[in-house]
Parts: C-alpha cells; sequence; structure tokens
C-alpha cells in the first residue's frame, strides 16, 4: 500500500488543521492506520491510531481532547483533526499503515510496515 500525506502548514496558536492520508490498495479497510509525529531535532512520537474498522481510537496523551482521528474506507482516507494547536505541536506528521497489527501495539512505530511522507505543521505562537 501506497500512502499520500496532506494538509500540513502554517497556523496559529488556538488555530485548527485536518491532516488526510490517502492509500492506494483495495485492501485498505484491513489495515490499522497511525499517525506519528517528528519535532526538529526530536525523536519520532505516536500521535494517534485507529483499527481498520474505526472502532477502535488510540490517543498520545499530548493530544488527547484536541486531537481527533477518523476514516472513511470508501475514499481509502484517513484523517487527523488537530484542534486547539499549540507550538509544541510544530512537526512533520507521518502516516503509517500495517494489516498484521494489533491495537495494543499500534502506538510503537515499529509495527508499521508501510509510512508516508511528511506533511509539516508549523504552529505559531
Amino acid at each position: 500500500v501506497q500512502l499520500q500525506a496532506c494538509g500540513g502548514g502554517l497556523v496559529q496558536a488556538g488555530g485548527s488543521r485536518r491532516l488526510s492520508c490517502a492509500a492506494s490498495g483495495r485492501t485498505f479497510s484491513s489495515y490499522v492506520i497511525g499517525w506519528f509525529r517528528q519535532a526538529p531535532g526530536k525523536e519520532r512520537e505516536f500521535v494517534a491510531a485507529i483499527s481498520w474498522r474505526g472502532g477502535s481510537k488510540y490517543y498520545a496523551d499530548s493530544v488527547k481532547g484536541r486531537f481527533t482521528i477518523s476514516r472513511d474506507n470508501a475514499k481509502n482516507t484517513v484523517y487527523l483533526q488537530m484542534n486547539s494547536l499549540r507550538p509544541e505541536d510544530t512537526a512533520a506528521y507521518y502516516c503509517a499503515a500495517d494489516s498484521g497489527l494489533i491495537m495494543s501495539r499500534a502506538t510503537d512505530g515499529k509495527g508499521y510496515r508501510y509510512w508516508g511522507q511528511g506533511t509539516l505543521v508549523t504552529v505559531s505562537s
């Protein structure tokens, strides 16, 4: 599967942004999708993940209550709605996918076989 992330850009603190991750492949609906981010000089960190049917969602504590992950399998797309953005949310955001991943391991980037290119989100104070 190939992933294409988009939607990044410059936003003021307190603002909102929606990222999209579009996937190719007929079996997209069977994949767990995760969002990760990497800020300059920092390690990659987990942001959110969604199960293949969308019934199970995980969030990092740092984004819980502000970010929402969702998916539209008919459109082969996963979304990350980001509200109340903070300067510390500034990072390159990556989506990742895997069909054999169980949700209990969805927070670990090592479990994903497929990665999209990053989309940069910059939050100004």
